[in-house]
């Protein structure tokens, strides 16, 4: 069996191990950044900043219907860690096995909704009419296609509960440059407007699935599945709807947070839609060192808890506070200096640029709440507080409605409450994490207990 592609993380140094294994995801994450920033640079230079205001403007709204898949992704990372980390080697492939039924009925149904809905929901929203078919056009085809998201999503979090970020980074960084290389011939070459950014989009997510499963199969020995491990477990399904359900519905709270202050940026007319949207790809970017951290913490966390080792989990989640602290500063240096510059990236409008660098200098003094988010969430949903997800989630709605509302009633604030509201939000979200975390209540939630099962090697 190929030992080097899974990981064990119940041994070693944790800043170490932590650090290996986000390095590779941090890169595959700012690829696919990269390839979704290409999706708004290429539109927005070559159809125009209506068009790059749409394609925005429906960027929440495909989360929230992908929340569903993603949350269920991660219910079966973290069972995957947790029985990895006990050494409960046959359970966990009996764990993969069922995972494809899981993936294939959820990411059928969301691509339905999203397809079906997607006219309706963007209706609520007050899309502009300048917006509006390009919008309904984009969301269409990219939820649609939520089956690949939830595939690739699943196979990328069973790899990562695994210790496995290195193979997923692979095949992300090839359908990158694949993507890049459809988005300029559909786009430019053959006119296809927004439809050709979503369309290339979709194939890259197809080529990230299908390699990632193939690779894995071949290589990863708990890949290497018999015909047994694909009998219908019930205690593996309801374990992963407990576990992702949850965080399910809290990506969703999120993604619904997020639709609502994009139906108040609406409001604001075309230019701000398309600064709002250039700050929100910028932030995408800004974030993937959180997120790698936040899923590199989940996967420690998830693995140390199974073996029982909760001193391993908070020693790994104060290593990742510091190293936020440290990126959070960076960045709002970088922001207040060249903000508008990288905005520039995306449009030639001199005022959309205005715009853009001024909500990017507003959010940056929050990046340290939106990193504890990440490194706080991830460990708590790593050790199975699944409880706490939903209550997480609802918490950001709090914030983004409660704060958009207040600070519209504030006229001196005026456009500037969007970039506000998301910064406060970080801020009360990160809070409330720390909190739960300090409470100590994690080390009652795992799914197994170190006494359950003896810990065996493969």
């Amino acid at each position: 069996m190929e030992k080097k592609y899974v990981c064990d993380m119940t041994n070693g140094n944790a800043a170490g191990l932590l650090l290996r294994f986000a390095f590779p995801m941090l890169i595959g994450n700012i690829f696919q950044q990269f390839y979704n920033m290409a999706d708004s640079v290429i539109v927005g230079k070559f159809v125009g900043s209506n068009a790059l205001g749409a394609v925005g403007s429906v960027g929440s709204l495909n989360f929230m219907f992908f929340s569903l898949c993603m949350g269920l992704g991660s219910g079966i990372g973290v069972l995957i860690s947790q029985y990895f980390g006990a050494g409960q080697d046959e359970y966990v492939r009996k764990i993969i096995a069922n995972a494809v039924y899981i993936t294939i009925a959820a990411g059928m149904l969301m691509s339905l909704c999203g397809t079906i809905l997607a006219k309706p929901i963007l209706c609520i929203m007050n899309t502009p009419q300048e917006n509006f078919v390009d919008a309904l056009i984009y969301m269409r085809i990219v939820c649609g296609a939520t089956v690949v998201v939830a595939g690739y999503n699943m196979i990328s979090s069973i790899l990562r509960a695994l210790g496995d970020s290195k193979t997923p980074l692979i095949f992300l960084v090839a359908a990158s440059g694949i993507n890049i290389i459809l988005d300029l011939i559909f786009v430019i070459v053959f006119h296809m407007g927004v439809a050709g950014a979503a369309f290339a989009t979709v194939i890259a997510q197809v080529l990230a699935m299908l390699g990632s499963i193939w690779f894995g199969m071949r290589k990863n020995p708990y890949l290497q599945l018999k015909k047994r491990h694909f009998q219908f477990d019930r205690e593996i399904f309801q374990n992963s709807l407990r576990l992702g359900l949850p965080i399910a519905a809290q990506n969703a709270l999120i993604a619904f947070s997020c639709v609502a202050l994009q139906s108040v940026v609406n409001r604001y007319g075309a230019i701000v839609m398309a600064a709002y949207t250039a700050t929100s790809r910028v932030e995408q970017l800004v974030q993937q060192p959180f997120g790698s951290l936040g899923t590199a913490v989940s996967t420690f966390a998830g693995q140390n808890a199974g073996a029982g080792r909760y001193d391993r989990v908070s020693a790994g989640c104060k290593v990742s506070v510091r190293i936020v602290l440290i990126f959070s500063l960076i960045m709002v240096i970088v922001m207040f200096l060249l903000g508008d510059k990288i905005v520039g990236l995306f449009v030639n409008e001199p005022e959309v640029i205005g715009i853009g660098a001024k909500g990017l200098q507003i959010t940056s003094l929050m990046y340290i709440g939106l990193g504890l988010i990440y490194v706080m969430r991830g460990m708590l949903n790593g050790v199975g507080d699944a409880t706490f997800a939903m209550i997480n989630g609802v918490t950001e709605v709090i914030g983004r409605v409660g704060f958009a509302w207040l600070l519209m009633m504030i006229p001196s604030v005026g456009l500037w409450g969007v970039w506000y509201t998301n910064g406060l939000t970080w801020a009360l979200t990160g809070a409330a994490n720390v909190i739960r975390v300090l409470q100590g209540k994690w080390k009652t939630k795992c799914v197994i207990r170190s006494t359950e099962y003896p810990r065996v090697s493969m």
